[in-house]
């Protein structure tokens, strides 16, 4: 029970890692609150943790949002207690178009996974620098590590989300505030469904959210998983642009719809 008694806010907790995560957060004795735009698949989780002995509350929000953002953050907060670790989970995916250039979509994926984490952060950092103590973790992606022909926009919106918390990360130091920036390969989700293509080194939700709750148990500041993806991403930063064009041909001909990781 590492997690007892504290109180934890995921956002993006409708389906998928933040499904998972509230799920074993729960069983590990946290007060989680939950925060997503679908209100029926909040109110199912709920129930879920609820029937298993835990404690739940929900808020619908679009992270996209500032205010509606900040608003349930903080709603769940009054309901549950101060807010203890927030992972800021919420991510939306998309490929990146040529001709056209789909720029709805990429202001959209700027939005939910770079904007809306540092709104969820905005919604409890005042009283965590206030108590002098917390945890902030965020779910970016090993693709934040390179360029990824056909997934630019995706890559460039979760490379933003590692160097804003690693500046944050330094910067709460003597606030005794922990941050810690978490970056999966492939997982099953429904993000991932409409990949046609075998994904490396994919692991489901469940088991993607066990790694990631023992993370934030050390308070790790990043953590990086599969680690032979991690191997892979990272060796692709040496890689010449010409073999990676050669490599991704395929998929930048026919980029999938779901996200990039």
């Amino acid at each position: 029970m590492a997690f007892e008694d504290q109180v934890a806010v995921i956002t993006g907790a409708s389906s998928g890692i933040g499904w998972a995560l509230a799920k074993t957060l729960a069983a590990q004795g946290a007060r989680v609150g939950l925060v997503a735009r679908r209100q029926d698949k909040l109110e199912a989780l709920a129930s879920e943790i609820r029937q298993a002995g835990g404690t739940a509350a929900l808020a619908a929000a679009d992270v996209a949002e500032r205010e509606a953002t900040l608003k349930a953050i903080r709603g769940l907060g009054q309901q549950l207690g101060p807010i203890d670790l927030l992972i800021a989970n919420a991510g939306v995916g998309a490929p990146t178009l040529l001709n056209p250039v789909n720029i709805e979509q990429v202001e959209r994926m700027f939005q939910v996974n770079t904007f809306g984490v540092i709104y969820s952060i905005e919604a409890v950092l005042p009283e965590m620098l206030e108590r002098r103590q917390g945890h902030i973790a965020a779910v970016s992606s090993l693709a934040a590590y390179k360029g990824v022909p056909g997934g630019s926009a995706y890559c460039a919106s979760k490379a933003a989300v590692n160097t804003y918390m690693e500046g944050l990360r330094i910067q709460l130091r003597r606030y005794n505030i922990a941050v810690t920036t978490i970056c999966p390969g492939f997982v099953q989700t429904p993000m991932t469904e409409p990949f046609e293509f075998k994904m490396p080194f994919v692991m489901d939700a469940d088991r993607a959210a066990r790694k990631i709750v023992k993370a934030l148990r050390r308070r790790r500041k990043v953590y990086n998983f599969p680690w032979p993806m991690t191997f892979l991403m990272k060796l692709t930063r040496w890689v010449p642009d010409w073999i990676m064009a050669r490599a991704s041909k395929g998929y930048t001909d026919d980029p999938p719809r779901g996200s990039s990781m």
